[in-house]
């Protein structure tokens, strides 16, 4: 929720003018469960056409944190139902073990466009994909798919 609360979120005193406070939104606040050691920071702007179901199941060594510029995604991590995150809202996933099963368009009229924040380990992949043995064996995390 948005939430501009000047005790959260400025520290200090003494501005000239409050004008810059007023222009500013906090989309989402998050506590991610870990952040790899010596990690790299990393932001991507993903644009999927029309229809686009987006990257295969996959999971990131480090938390990643979104914002949906245009269009919809449809979003599902392991463990949690599928939504739908529309231009405006903001996601994050906490990365490690968790499998990110769908980031793609839920709309096959209009492209998607966001951008994603990653907090890499060294040494490794942005992104690794899930493979189908891994799928099976994983199964029962997997909420239950809409009907």
């Amino acid at each position: 929720m948005p939430n501009n609360d000047a005790a959260g979120f400025v520290g200090g005193h003494g501005q000239l003018s409050e004008a810059w406070f007023n222009a500013v939104t906090v989309v989402q606040e998050a506590s991610p469960p870990s952040i790899p050691e010596g990690a790299q920071v990393m932001t991507l702007l993903v644009d999927f056409p029309p229809g686009e179901p987006g990257t295969p199941p996959h999971r990131h060594f480090g938390p990643a944190f979104g914002y949906v510029l245009e269009g919809e995604m449809r979003f599902e991590l392991e463990g949690e139902p599928e939504r739908v995150i529309r231009a405006g809202e903001a996601f994050w996933e906490p990365g490690g073990d968790v499998i990110h099963y769908q980031d793609g368009n839920n709309r096959t009229d209009v492209p998607v466009r966001f951008l994603v924040t990653m907090m890499c380990e060294p040494g490794k992949p942005m992104l690794f994909l899930v493979d189908e043995e891994e799928l099976e064996q994983r199964k029962d995390r997997r909420a239950p798919r809409p009907a």
